[in-house]
């Protein structure tokens, strides 16, 4: 009888600890998701905004448009900690800058011009779909780096991303292949900037902030995309070439696009510091959908039905690893406590 009751009492704690577990994770879970739907509703904003001002309103510029985002936000964050003083500043040394913020300001500039540039010549309903392998890409350099831990089931949960988005590719009735090329360029360059900024904001220690981090990551942005703007962009400007609207009409618009980028810019820091870079990417896919169907609406560009069938296999393999991330955290969780509750060696 003993004995069963020892099995009956170690059971029941066993399911309460469980259970504790479990809403330790939920609670986390729904304060990510929180931050989640307040990325989302920002991303889908800029992403829009950024379409109309490059394709529809007349200002075909996409390096220009991206440094008023970088100067707005350099400006923007110096006045909140410089000058307002609402929120402290790290005082990095040259050397942790050069060596930490830089690299993460070039794949950053990398990531937003291309981007940019490739909604002149693709429609935002097939770069959404084209975005469902950042977390392949995520998964792939995170595992390189040593921040993930590889494994085939793994791979081959996202191996379904990829072929989801290979038949949605085939299914574009509007391909262009530069524009396909420069968007793939941005995933890979956004992947390998979130990771950085992962482990900027974790291991390296830091304590930056969404504010400072744009404070210190912008201005660096700013000047490495001076480079091709001057090359590219800066003699067509200067000479009044492919502008169609009046800059007396832009000043506003361009405002507004600017302080939109930078609210989107700080959810995103601060997502990524609370969270992971792949939670990111993986949030993205529902943010991904409601785009599609949206901007498939307002830019009247139309979707096939092989494009559907494509992103809806790369979303359901998607979805299916968030479930499989949740399990793991779950059981680590799990471990965590037990370890956490253990009595400890007795003292004689």
């Amino acid at each position: 009888m003993s004995g069963t009751a020892s099995t009956s009492a170690s059971a029941s704690a066993t399911a309460t600890a469980s259970d504790a577990a479990a809403s330790k994770v939920i609670v986390k879970a729904l304060e990510t998701y929180t931050y989640v739907g307040v990325w989302i509703f920002l991303s889908a904003a800029v992403i829009l905004f950024n379409k109309y001002i490059l394709s529809v309103y007349g200002f075909p510029f996409p390096i220009a448009l991206t440094m008023i985002h970088m100067g707005f936000c350099s400006t923007l964050a110096f006045v909140i900690v410089r000058w307002l003083k609402w929120v402290p500043s790290s005082n990095l040394s040259k050397e942790t800058y050069g060596k930490k913020i830089a690299p993460v300001a070039a794949l950053f500039a990398v990531s937003l011009w291309a981007s940019n540039t490739a909604y002149i010549y693709l429609s935002v309903a097939f770069i959404q779909m084209l975005k469902a392998l950042s977390p392949v890409t995520v998964y792939c350099v995170g595992c390189v780096i040593g921040l993930e831990k590889y494994s085939h089931a793994r791979l081959a949960n996202l191996g379904v991303v990829t072929l989801g988005v290979m038949i949605s590719s085939f299914g574009e009735m509007n391909f262009h292949l530069f524009g396909f090329i420069v968007q793939i360029v941005a995933v890979l360059a956004e992947a390998c900037r979130i990771l950085s900024v992962q482990i900027i904001l974790g291991k390296a220690n830091l304590k930056l902030n969404s504010i400072t981090t744009l404070y210190y990551v912008s201005p660096a942005c700013f000047v490495f995309l001076s480079v091709p703007f001057a090359i590219l962009e800066l003699p067509k400007i200067a000479y009044g070439l492919e502008i169609t609207h009046s800059v007396h009409y832009s000043t506003g618009i361009m405002m507004a696009n600017a302080m939109c980028a930078f609210a989107l810019n700080c959810a995103i820091y601060l997502l990524i510091g609370r969270t992971s870079a792949l939670t990111l990417n993986v949030a993205g896919v529902v943010k991904d959908f409601i785009l599609i169907l949206i901007s498939s609406a307002l830019f009247e560009a139309p979707i096939s039905s092989t494009q559907l069938v494509g992103f809806s296999i790369a979303a359901g393999g998607v979805f299916y690893y968030n479930y499989s991330k949740f399990k793991e955290a779950l059981a680590a969780q799990v471990s965590a406590d037990a370890k956490a509750s253990a009595p400890g060696p007795e003292k004689a």
